[in-house]
């Protein structure tokens, strides 16, 4: 009986060895057609990267010798049609306090550093602090930064345990925040603001906190009603701080003319507004501004997000006209710029595109020279 047994089991053995051999002689050839295929996939697939590639550069080649026109409204601007109000120091030229007479000629490079928080958020440096340092915002409401000793910590791939955070005591609201001088300027929605109902209906409130002694050292209510977002395609972002050569600047916009930007120079230590000034620049479809040597630069994209591009540009100062402003495109990314921070020591843009981390590098020309 035993002897029977292990006799019918030795039969099964050799019968199951017998359909593996069989099914792998039929799997072999099979294998053999899919990997052919999967080469010759990969193959089409690098010759159409490399057809994409020659394409943008033949883009860029035929972009840089037929630019497109400045978004530039000339009949209000010289002529002081709607657009022109007088309100004490509204509109007057700047005057600049530095030598910077710099303006962007073409955004060369780019460097995808990370992926790191959601599609929307923000990552500086302190131009005027330790240069090392990296500050990380993440979200449109929230109350926590991360603060980086140094640039090859936040590249890590375990990067927030490198990170110290820093509680603010107020979340901020939209993207439009700012390190500057070892501090953190922000918008809060204080009681009652944009889409709390009440007397500050459309305001904002500025924050100024103290990084290193986690304290708020003053606030300010910003002087402007009915504010909305300067940005048609940023809609959380209803004030954006900027900084440059010059100091500190915030673009917003109001429902007195829900059609264009305007651009305000704030005094640092007090958080007043110096000077204010509507600008040509349209609201549709711009993504996010900086400001260089007192100009401000807008970004414009589309929906859905395509290749960004500087088109229209606002020299608070008077010396550079639309006409002589270049007006480049940013190289490929994945979407579109919830953020862009200007750093003057380095010049370069620090660029939060759908949850990845960007630097550009600029090249600069003097205003007076030609594009």
């Amino acid at each position: 009986s035993r002897r029977t047994q292990g006799r019918g089991l030795g039969e099964s053995d050799s019968r199951h060895a017998a359909e593996l051999r069989d099914f792998k002689n039929k799997m072999l050839p099979l294998l053999e057609v899919a990997e052919k295929e999967r080469e010759a996939l990969r193959t089409e697939a690098d010759t159409i990267s490399g057809r994409v590639d020659r394409l943008e550069r033949e883009v860029d080649y035929l972009e840089t010798q037929n630019p497109a026109l400045p978004c530039v409204e000339f009949d209000e601007k010289v002529t002081g049609g709607p657009g022109t109000k007088s309100k004490g120091r509204r509109n007057e030229k700047y005057d600049m306090v530095t030598d910077c007479g710099y303006t962007i000629s073409q955004v060369r490079s780019m460097k995808i550093l990370k992926r790191f928080g959601g599609p929307a958020g923000l990552w500086t440096k302190d131009p005027l602090g330790p240069t090392e340092k990296i500050y990380v915002l993440d979200g449109t409401q929230n109350d926590t930064a991360f603060v980086f000793p140094r640039l090859r910590d936040f590249t890590l791939a375990m990067a927030a345990r490198k990170a110290s955070r820093v509680r603010v005591p107020f979340p901020w609201v939209g993207t439009g925040q700012l390190v500057y001088g070892g501090f953190l300027y922000y918008a809060r929605r204080p009681p009652g603001g944009p889409g709390g109902g009440g007397e500050l209906e459309n305001t904002l409130q500025l924050i100024k906190f103290h990084l290193a002694n986690r304290t708020v050292v003053d606030s300010s209510v910003f002087p402007a009603e009915g504010l909305i977002p300067p940005y048609g395609l940023t809609t959380d972002t209803y004030i954006d701080l900027a900084a440059d050569e010059e100091g500190l600047w915030a673009v917003y916009a109001t429902q007195e003319d829900d059609r264009h930007l305007c651009l305000a120079k704030l005094d640092p230590q007090t958080l007043d507004t110096e000077q204010q000034w509507d600008t040509p620049c349209p609201r549709e479809n711009a993504e996010a501004a900086f400001v260089i040597c007192g100009t401000l630069y807008v970004v414009y994209n589309t929906r859905p997000a395509s290749r960004a591009r500087i088109q229209c540009s606002f020299d608070a100062s008077g010396t550079l006209t639309p006409e002589r402003a270049a007006l480049p495109y940013f190289p490929r990314r994945y979407g579109a710029h919830a953020s862009l921070r200007y750093n003057p020591r380095e010049r370069q843009l620090y660029a939060w595109d759908d949850g990845y981390q960007i630097v550009y590098k600029l090249e600069m020309r003097k205003k007076e020279e030609e594009v």
